[in-house]
């Protein structure tokens, strides 16, 4: 098989007066993207999740532009609803281009397991059809996405279908943070041994909780993006003790999480830390487009106790958790972190424990 040149993808999505390309990163299709993001004759959109790529998308066709979405098979599942109950009934078509992650046991995220054979079902299901992206003529491949943008039609794009291409150098970040492996050991050194239950959020979070946090008690959540603070929610309403180690991404994608733990702010134990990469690390590194955000006062006005300063350096990092852990509640604090070497990810059997009060 060979790859598509990526170069010319773009450049013959932008002959054919594609305007906007709706983004919710995937690692499989980093290179278009990365492509859309240097290209300035074609807008790049980052969205916070796949249902509001759909949306936005949406709201561009019907006003007269010609957008395409690109998302992870994962992520799919974000959109049905938008599939179903808006493109479906109000007729509006536009290109989705959908990864289609494989799965390997001992080499793969378990969130891919299902959808590793069942993706095709899950897009019939939808009421739609499904192409797979030509990855050996390119005027084919923008054939088929010129058929799916004129019918309800799902583009699969699988492993290694484009070729090569790194951010411009002005796209790219350049932190000068301590790594967040260094907070994840005054983490360790803290709670390690005690009744404190930690929550990994999806992506190089839980790989790097699994390899530096072997003393804590830890779920490590490899799927479910954005899910990570409902899951503490649950758990610190059943009791326990509980710290969140979510990141900037991942706390836009569910916000309702946010509200919805801040009702019970009085009656839990709940400690939620943003450790903020500015970018999608482990889907390519791609900028999250966030500095707008204020995380700090979105908490306070959900109703968390908030650690006024954002915290950039392990001795502020330190000093805030020991002030966290004396209060009883709803805490959140905003970590800038830098990014380490991607570790290996947690063994099968680490991450399928679902029980976390024997």
């Amino acid at each position: 098989m060979m790859a598509l040149d990526t170069k010319n993808f773009i450049k013959s999505l932008i002959l054919k007066d594609y305007t906007h390309v709706c983004v919710v990163p995937c690692s499989f299709a980093k290179y278009p993207i990365n492509e859309a993001i240097n290209n300035p004759k074609i807008e790049y959109l980052p969205c916070a999740s796949e249902a509001v790529a759909c949306s936005v998308a949406a709201g561009l066709k019907i006003s007269g532009k010609k957008p395409i979405v690109i998302i992870q098979s994962s992520g799919l599942t974000n959109m049905g609803s938008c599939i179903t109950s808006l493109l479906k009934p109000y007729n509006i078509a536009f290109p989705i281009l959908t990864s289609w992650r494989t799965y390997k046991e001992g080499d793969s995220e378990i969130q891919h397991q299902h959808l590793a054979k069942k993706l095709p079902d899950l897009i019939n299901a939808y009421g739609y059809d499904y192409v797979v992206l030509d990855q050996d003529d390119i005027d084919s491949a923008i054939s088929q996405i010129e058929f799916c943008n004129n019918t309800q039609t799902i583009c699969i794009i699988k492993k290694d279908t484009f070729t090569k291409i790194l951010l411009d150098e002005e796209y790219r970040l350049s932190l000068n943070y301590a790594p967040r492996s260094q907070f994840l050991i005054v983490l360790n050194e803290m709670f390690g041994h005690s009744d404190m239950i930690f929550i990994g959020t999806t992506g190089n979070t839980a790989r790097e909780m699994y390899n530096i946090m072997k003393d804590t008690k830890n779920f490590y959540m490899v799927g479910n993006m954005g899910g990570a603070l409902s899951i503490g929610l649950g758990v610190a309403k059943a009791g326990k003790k509980a710290i969140v180690c979510g990141g900037d991404a991942e706390f836009v994608m569910h916000m309702g999480g946010l509200s919805t733990t801040g009702r019970y702010a009085k009656e839990i134990d709940l400690t939620y830390i943003l450790f903020d990469n500015e970018q999608n690390k482990s889907t390519g590194g791609q900028n999250t487009y966030q500095k707008h955000i204020d995380y700090t006062l979105i908490a306070k006005a959900c109703g968390f106790n908030v650690h006024q300063e954002v915290v950039s350096s392990v001795k502020n990092f330190s000093q805030a958790m020991l002030e966290l852990s004396q209060k009883y509640g709803l805490n959140f604090l905003h970590v800038k972190c830098g990014v380490d070497d991607e570790m290996p990810r947690p063994p099968y059997e680490a991450v399928r424990v679902n029980k976390i009060y024997e």
